[in-house]
């Protein structure tokens, strides 16, 4: 009897001890897993290619993070009110296109160049609010229609081409206009050694967070996602906010197509669908940096970091495109995973 309550009272310390370790790792690979991973990831790639942290590789990495950040924020805010903005993508796309149209077909300025897009997202903005909001369809189902609509609208304006410098026109001749060095430098320039789209992402970050996190605007924004009918009976106008939500979302997806079609020096069709899943990855990733469980612009940031340096990563170690789209969704499977373990703790 007594050797049977000794045993008992081992496999009950076994117990404990196991879940002692279980508590105190989870918890810290929820919080800092992220962080460990590109810590991990740039050794790894470092190893790999002694290019890898070279100066100029380093601010190709910057580059492509700062685009995918300015998406994944607007991905982030569509989900703080609840919602799910699936056509980000194709409004990079659309911007991208408008923007190189204004400059290569039509002999705009750069100042042209940037405002009929922003116009333009802002209306795909108002019109995922008015399927959502007015209509009440679900959001996924909502935005995955505006997001077949804008692809083809844009691939019809465009007949399925890219548009650039001296493209061929239709009906003979080339085209009037060209990338004007001041739009080129949105995107390729850079400002004390400092690239510009970091620098106009850093900004958004910031003020974005700040946003959020300091003011009423953003206190309400998290209380219509965080329990939409208890909002409404405390007098928040939920339909406004959520409308708000999208808008931003359609911004930010526009200020990122303009600044692609900065950094490449032509309007490519399609160019933005790749961005979607990179900035859902980011902004669900985003949800488990320093423990937030929920939607923030700095774990977004984050977020977009690591699959940045991946991205770039894997490249020079010529790993085939296709192929790359297997580590990220496995990162999202990773990451998702223990926001929900936690959550259900």
């Amino acid at each position: 009897m007594a050797q049977y309550v000794h045993k008992e009272h081992v496999e009950n310390d076994i117990n404990t001890t196991k879940l002692s370790f279980q508590e105190k790792i989870f918890p810290f690979l929820y919080r800092y897993g992220t962080l460990l991973v590109i810590l991990l990831t740039v050794i790894g790639f470092s190893l790999a290619n002694d290019k890898f942290l070279s100066y100029q590789n380093f601010t190709d990495i910057l580059r492509s993070v700062s685009i995918i950040t300015l998406l994944a924020i607007g991905v982030t805010i569509s989900l703080i009110v609840g919602g799910f903005d699936l056509s980000v993508g194709s409004t990079a796309s659309l911007a991208t296109v408008t923007s190189a149209a204004a400059l290569v077909l039509y002999r705009q300025e750069t100042i042209i160049a940037i405002l009929i897009p922003i116009a333009i997202g802002l209306l795909v903005g108002l019109l995922n609010s008015f399927f959502v909001v007015k209509v009440r369809l679900p959001d996924l189902l909502a935005t995955l229609a505006v997001m077949y609509i804008i692809n083809g609208l844009h691939l019809t304006f465009t007949k399925g081409f890219s548009i650039y410098n001296n493209m061929p026109l239709s009906e003979g001749g080339t085209a009037p206009g060209v990338f004007l060095p001041s739009f080129l430098f949105i995107g390729q320039g850079e400002i004390w050694s400092v690239p510009v789209p970091v620098i106009i992402m850093l900004i958004a970050v910031i003020v974005v967070h700040v946003i959020l996190q300091q003011t009423r605007f953003g206190r309400l924004l998290y209380i219509t996602g965080g329990n939409e009918e208890a909002a409404r009976l405390s007098g928040v106008p939920v339909q406004r906010y959520k409308m708000y939500a999208y808008l931003l979302s359609a911004f930010f997806a526009t200020l990122a197509g303009i600044l692609l079609a900065a950094r490449i020096g032509t309007g490519q069709v399609s160019a933005g669908a790749p961005l979607l899943m990179d900035g859902v990855a980011a902004a669900f990733i985003g949800f488990s940096v320093f423990g937030a469980g929920k939607p923030n612009v700095i774990g977004t940031f984050v977020g977009a970091v690591l699959i940045g340096i991946l991205l770039n990563g894997l490249t020079m170690l010529n790993v085939p495109y296709y192929a790359q789209d297997i580590v990220k969704g496995s990162i999202l499977i990773g990451a998702l995973a223990f926001m929900y373990y936690e959550k259900k703790k």
